[in-house]
């Protein structure tokens, strides 16, 4: 048994697919009938149509709406407000535990006073700009010195381990 070559076996075959891919002519022209079926409009489409369009439009403002509320209701962090209250609190307990020592310099209250303002000033300028990294981290340092200058004036070097 030979084995025909690829080019013997298409030739015998391609007259085979030829005689087979021909198909029967149409009796009539179909072309007319195809351009009709194209340019009739569905009458059952077009009733529908309005409604599929106005429940689009529904869904859409629906789901804007619920974004929106989304997007309203979280609550906005503030970290200038946060930091001072962590702050205050601090102060104070630092303060309540200081209270019956009494401190070791007469005038530490006047620097205090001064990074007080300092403070006041920083955070006004945090309120045109509440997002800035740079006045948040000068805040947090002027809150730092308030309580390094509360512990030192109040507490003796020697009592520091």
């Amino acid at each position: 048994m030979s084995k025909p070559t690829f080019e013997q076996f298409l030739k015998q075959q391609l007259p085979r697919q030829q005689e087979q891919d021909q198909l029967p002519e149409p009796q009539r022209d179909l072309w007319q009938g195809i351009e009709n079926a194209i340019n009739m409009p569905d009458s059952a489409e077009g009733a529908r149509s309005p409604w599929i369009k106005l429940a689009g439009v529904a869904a859409c403002v629906s789901a804007g709406l619920l974004s929106w509320q989304v997007i309203m209701t979280q609550p906005k962090q503030d970290t200038m407000a946060h930091m001072s209250a962590f702050f205050e609190q601090e102060k104070q307990t630092l303060l309540v535990k200081y209270e019956a020592q009494p401190a070791l310099t007469k005038d530490w209250q006047g620097p205090l006073q001064e990074l007080e303002e300092a403070e006041q000033a920083i955070k006004l300028a945090l309120m045109k700009d509440p997002d800035n990294a740079a006045l948040l981290k000068m805040l947090a340092q002027v809150y730092q010195q308030q309580l390094d200058l509360i512990t030192k004036v109040h507490q003796p070097q020697w009592q520091q381990i």
